[in-house]
């Protein structure tokens, strides 16, 4: 009895440890299951795409709720802090460093401002000017605010913990622009029609030029069929363009395109490319990547993707067209942990190596044998010496012989 309770505690901590383990590798782990149906498990994995996609959102959601909390608790503490230091309060130090520094907006500032809003203000401007000017002043306070207590935090070097959800995201390698082995990549998801889609383009390729062989990038299709019918077609025309190793460069060429092209101009777009036309327009005519365009689509709605672009950053998510400094913080981030981790490993197998240096000379008792060997390549010096043979090649001789004799004697 006592050995069966000995062998089931052993197996639900190794259970444990293994379900904390795989809680770090992404969704490929194996998860514990959350209902019993017939005998038969049913883990989340299980949900459709729909449901998967939503939760993820909500995951997201969460995080971002945490990281604004976080940010917030950490401003005010930070600002405490500094308030403490000075022999003042928080607000009268705000007063004094930040707001008696911000200038109130110029009458030609007020004037564009007015008439920019003008179909929604019924007064005329005399009447209005002396609120427009307070909340307008307001508004740079609150900016200003915002930048001074985050350069305190900068100069705090505050540690965040806290770490986005991230995804395994697999992705095709035929459509992947720079190195596999890359410390950090991005998955699009995206649509030939977006306009979003096309002003990202730029802001990517300018990544992939700044951070040269640390970031590459893989396109995924997200046709938005009820938004742009035209959508699946090119993500069609595309895949067949990479089936003659010119994906990139039809890529390219459909975003510079800014109006759906129809069949016709899909072809002729391929013939630019000098594609073999012929065998272009079969492959998007037989529709053969139809379900692999599908597949794109359901991977990303598990994923919680809603709309395009839509990125994974080494899996962690960041939605819309957004600015190459909202790339760049995520992408330093990565690249500075693979840094930390690189030397990590580095020092501990030095230390190892140091280690086992010590022990073999802090605990090296020489035997009888060793002493007679010892003497011996004492014996030799002199004539290394006089020859003027390398010394290893004597030691490695001596060794060789004793070895031998240990093996064989």
């Amino acid at each position: 009895m006592r050995t069966k309770l000995a062998c089931c505690s052993l197996i639900c901590l190794g259970t444990f440890f293994f379900s904390k383990a795989a809680l770090g590798q992404g969704s490929g782990s194996k998860e514990s299951p959350i209902a019993i149906v017939a005998g038969q498990p049913v883990s989340e994995q299980q949900f459709s795409s729909s449901v998967k996609g939503e939760l993820r959102r909500i995951q997201n959601q969460e995080f971002e709720l945490k990281r604004k909390g976080l940010d917030e608790f950490v401003r005010q503490k930070l600002l405490e802090a500094e308030a403490k230091r000075k022999g003042t309060t928080p607000e009268q130090l705000l007063k004094a460093e930040v707001d008696s520094k911000v200038d109130g907006p110029t009458r030609g500032e007020l004037e564009g401002y007015y008439l920019a809003q003008k179909q929604s203000i019924s007064q005329p401007f005399e009447d209005v000017k002396a609120s427009l000017r307070e909340s307008f002043k307001q508004a740079r306070i609150q900016v200003a605010r915002e930048a001074y207590l985050k350069r305190l935090q900068e100069q705090a070097e505050v540690v965040t913990l806290l770490r986005p959800p991230r995804l395994d995201i697999n992705y095709d390698p035929a459509r992947l622009k720079g190195i596999p082995s890359a410390p950090v990549i991005i998955v699009e998801f995206s649509d030939f029609t977006c306009p979003f889609c096309r002003q990202a383009v730029s802001t990517l390729n300018g990544l992939i030029e700044k951070y040269h062989g640390k970031v590459s990038l893989a396109y995924r299709d997200f046709p938005l069929r009820e938004v742009h019918p035209q959508a699946p077609l090119e993500a069609e025309a595309a895949r067949c363009a990479a089936e003659q190793g010119k994906f990139w460069e039809y890529h390219d060429l459909l975003f510079r395109n800014a109006q759906p092209s129809g069949e016709a101009g899909l072809i002729e777009s391929a013939t630019k490319l000098r594609l073999d036309e012929k065998r272009f327009s079969s492959c998007l005519t037989n529709g053969k990547y139809r379900p692999q365009i599908d597949r794109d689509l359901q991977d990303g709605v598990g994923a919680g993707v809603s709309g395009t672009p839509s990125f994974f950053i080494n899996g962690i998510f960041l939605a819309g067209s957004q600015p190459s400094a909202a790339f760049e913080k995520i992408i330093d981030d990565e690249l500075a942990t693979a840094s930390q981790s690189h030397t990590h490993k580095a020092e501990t197998a030095s230390s190892a190596s140091m280690q086992l240096t010590d022990r073999n000379h802090a605990g090296f008792t020489p035997t009888t044998q060793d002493r007679k060997f010892l003497a011996k390549v004492g014996e030799s010096l002199f004539v290394v010496t006089l020859l003027g043979l390398p010394l290893w090649l004597v030691l490695r001789a001596r060794l060789r012989h004793t070895n031998e004799g240990q093996r064989f004697g």
